[in-house]
């Protein structure tokens, strides 16, 4: 891993001066440090990939909203049964996915 990557994202991290960065970077960041401390950063990168996956911007992109979503529930499911944010971002996650698919009542996702 390289080091010099995972400063700059703590660095980035901690100048966004955000409980959580969102978007592309959001992304960026927290797939590098989940790598490191997934126990840590594992809940905010399941987070941001439902929220991302729900971008006006993927409304095209069917593939890549599922995508985003089952790493989502594979990242939320990684974490440690102790940790206090597991049980909240899977089941967001778990939901997202359903809705995406068209298996759970709620505002379904835009479909192309």
């Amino acid at each position: 891993m390289d080091q010099d990557m995972i400063v700059l994202a703590r660095v980035k991290l901690l100048s966004a001066n955000r409980r959580v960065v969102r978007g592309a970077e959001g992304l960026w960041i927290y797939r590098l440090l989940t790598q490191v401390e997934p126990e840590t950063y594992g809940s905010k990168l399941a987070y941001v990939l439902v929220e991302v996956s729900m971008s006006p911007l993927l409304r095209e992109l069917p593939e890549r909203r599922s995508a985003l979503l089952e790493e989502a529930v594979q990242v939320a499911k990684a974490l440690d049964t102790s940790n206090p944010y597991r049980a909240m971002v899977l089941a967001r996650a778990l939901t997202a996915t359903e809705r995406e698919r068209g298996d759970a009542p709620g505002p379904p996702q835009q479909r192309a």
